[in-house]
């Protein structure tokens, strides 16, 4: 089992609130944790960046306030197949995007809660709630870990590559587990591996919350998921374009030991999957 390392965590609240802190409006957000290469490009790039795992959503009705907050790794609301009157809960809600959408697809009689333990994020998605006048979401402070949440309130659990910042990523499962009605479905986006990584990245802070390192074998998250009580779980993986590990290497400011492993292993070891599971009715 995973044990809480307060410093990961502090690291990665720190760099999530210099991300919202930093940002502003028409401009994509530093990078954080898109590990993506055109992400610090021109302002086509950046949009591209976003549609690149919105392409089945409508994103039309949002402003840059929240589509450039958006650091994402896939479509958890795709994914997850809303329906009217749900409530969904998303794990690590940061500037809003995954909330607001879920919010269009639950329609006025769902709800939509975002958890997120960053103040400064959650004061930007606070702001644009009001702008948007998304009354069916709300956004709570806490962590994952430790979910303001009541047993059995929720529908649909999404997440968009914020389960890999954890170190506890069992006690993630659990809570969802927990929270989740009979019958709920979990619907996420989330960096995996397949094999270990060198060293080099998973000791660094930079490389926890910038997604890669914290990243966990395919085998073992899927085992937690398992072990808290989900069933029929299922993953499909999406690969990552080279560059965009590239620009994840890069960002640990430096050389790293790659402990043997060519360039090619490491681009083959790390993608983003989509995961779904569901708590037995």
């Amino acid at each position: 089992m995973e044990k809480v390392d307060l410093s990961v965590r502090t690291a990665v609240r720190d760099r999530y609130s210099k991300i919202a802190e930093k940002f502003v409006s028409g401009q994509q957000a530093d990078c954080g944790c898109q590990t993506n290469a055109s992400c610090c490009g021109d302002d086509d790039e950046q949009l591209a960046v976003v549609e690149k795992y919105y392409r089945e959503a409508d994103l039309s009705g949002l402003p840059e306030d929240v589509t450039g907050l958006s650091l994402g790794c896939g479509d958890p609301i795709t994914l997850a197949a809303l329906q009217l009157g749900q409530t969904v809960l998303d794990l690590g809600s940061g500037g809003g995007i995954d909330c607001f959408l879920a919010g269009q697809r639950v329609g006025p009689d769902g709800h939509v809660i975002g958890v997120d333990m960053t103040p400064a994020m959650l004061e930007k998605a606070r702001a644009n709630k009001t702008r948007l006048g998304a009354d069916n979401v709300e956004f709570r402070l806490g962590e994952i870990e430790h979910l303001p949440v009541a047993d059995a309130s929720v529908d649909v659990i999404i997440s968009n590559c914020v389960i890999n910042l954890s170190t506890d990523k069992v006690q993630v499962f659990r809570e969802a587990f927990r929270v989740l009605k009979p019958g709920g479905k979990l619907a996420v986006s989330d960096m995996v591996t397949d094999g270990p990584l060198p060293d080099g990245l998973k000791s660094s802070l930079s490389a926890w919350a910038g997604c890669i390192s914290g990243a966990l074998d395919v085998r073992e998250y899927i085992a937690g998921i398992q072990e808290s009580g989900f069933v029929d779980v299922e993953i499909v993986p999406v690969y990552l374009d080279q560059e965009q590990v590239d620009y994840a290497v890069r960002q640990l400011g430096g050389e790293i030991q790659l402990a043997g492993m060519s360039k090619e292993a490491v681009y083959k070891a790390v993608f983003s999957a989509k995961i779904t599971a569901c708590k037995p009715a």
